[in-house]
C-alpha cells in the first residue's frame, strides 16, 4: 500500500522538499541550497540524496513518488524546455530523476504546481477550475481545468505575466517582449507605476516619504493616501482587464491570487474585481475571488498532487 509521497520545488536559491500522506499531510519539510554552478548539473542529484536520506526511515514500497515543481516551460512528459535561472538545457527531469532514484517521478512549471496545490488544499480547495496568479518579483501564473494543470504543448501555458497588455511600453520585459503584464502587476511592476506617477506630478504623497515599493504602496492605500489610490487602480485595471480575457477562454470558478504581493490581503482584490467584472463574459462574472492561503508550501503540495493523481488514473 502506498502511504507516502514527496513533493519538491525547486527555487533559484533554495530547494523546499516535503514528504506528506496520502490524504495532503505534510510529515516533513526541509530545505536545501540550489547548486546552479555547472549549468545545474548537481541540482537533481542533490535531491536525490536528500530524498534517499528520508526513505531509510519508511519503507520504500510505501512511496507514492517524487514530484517536482521548477522554473520554465515543463511539457506533460516532464521534460524541461531551458530553465534559464538554473542554467538548464532541455532534458527530461522525470527520466534523470527516475533513474536516480528508482521511484514514479512527475514534473511541472513551478507557477501550475502551486495552483494545483492551491486547489487542493489551500485558496482553491473545492474547486477543479480555477487561475491562479502568483504576484512576486515576477507575475506568475496557472491554470487548472477539471482538475488538471493546463500545460500546452511545451510546458508554457499559464504564463499569464508575459501576457501583452500596453502597446506603449518603451521599456523591455525580462522575456525580451514590451508591455508585459508583469511591467505592471509584479512588486517591481507596482514600483515602476509608482514612480512613474511621481515623477510626472508634484501632487502631495507619503509615498514621496520613503522608499517605494509594493508594499509600502497598498500601506499607503489603506492610509487613504490619493496617489498610491491611484496607483493601485492602475494596476487593478491591467490585473482585472488581463484576468476577465482568460476567463472567457477557461470560464474559471475561482481565482486565486498569491505570491509576495499578495500579502496586502482583500485591498487588492478590491482593485482587481471592478475591472474583471466590468470586462469579462457574463458566463464567469460571478467567479470567486480568494487569496492563497500555503504561501511558500504550495509547490511542495502542488508536486505531490501530481504523483497522487498519476496513482488514481
Amino acid at each position: 500500500m502506498k502511504n507516502y509521497v514527496f513533493g519538491v520545488d525547486i527555487g533559484g536559491t533554495t530547494v523546499k522538499l516535503g514528504l506528506f500522506d496520502t490524504q495532503g499531510n505534510v510529515l516533513d519539510k526541509w530545505e536545501i541550497p540550489t547548486r546552479t554552478e555547472d549549468n545545474g548539473s548537481h541540482i537533481l542529484p542533490d535531491i536525490a540524496e536528500s530524498i534517499r536520506e528520508k526513505t531509510k526511515l519508511i519503507d520504500r514500497d510505501s512511496i507514492a513518488g517524487v514530484g517536482v515543481g521548477a522554473p520554465g516551460p515543463i511539457d506533460g512528459d516532464g521534460v524541461v524546455h531551458r530553465a534559464v535561472n538554473l542554467g538548464w538545457g532541455t532534458f527530461s527531469i522525470k527520466d534523470t530523476l527516475e533513474d536516480l532514484l528508482n521511484l514514479p517521478v512527475m514534473a511541472g512549471n513551478d507557477a501550475n504546481v502551486a495552483a494545483l496545490g492551491e486547489m487542493w488544499m489551500g485558496g482553491g480547495q473545492g474547486c477543479r477550475d480555477l487561475i491562479m496568479v502568483t504576484l512576486g518579483t515576477g507575475v506568475g501564473g496557472g491554470i487548472i481545468v477539471k482538475g488538471k494543470m493546463l500545460t500546452g504543448f511545451t510546458g508554457a501555458g499559464g504564463e499569464i505575466g508575459h501576457m501583452h497588455v500596453e502597446d506603449r511600453e518603451e521599456e523591455t520585459c525580462n522575456c525580451g517582449n514590451k508591455g508585459c503584464l508583469e511591467q505592471y502587476s509584479s512588486a517591481t511592476g507596482i514600483t515602476r507605476l509608482a514612480n512613474r506617477l511621481l515623477a510626472s506630478c508634484d501632487r502631495d504623497s507619503v509615498l514621496r516619504q520613503g522608499e517605494v515599493s509594493a508594499k509600502t504602496v497598498f500601506d499607503a492605500v489603506k492610509a487613504r493616501d490619493p496617489l498610491a489610490v491611484e496607483v493601485a487602480e492602475k494596476f487593478g485595471k491591467y490585473l482585472g482587464d488581463t484576468l476577465a480575457s482568460i476567463a472567457c477562454v477557461v470560464n474559471p470558478e475561482t481565482i486565486v491570487i498569491g505570491g509576495g504581493v499578495s500579502k496586502a490581503g482583500e485591498v487588492l482584490i478590491d482593485f482587481i474585481r471592478p475591472n474583471y467584472e466590468k470586462n469579462v463574459f457574463c458566463g464567469s462574472r460571478e467567479v470567486k475571488f480568494s487569496l492563497a492561503t500555503l504561501g511558500n508550501d504550495a509547490g511542495i503540495y502542488g508536486a505531490a498532487k501530481l504523483v497522487l493523481d498519476m496513482e488514481s488514473v
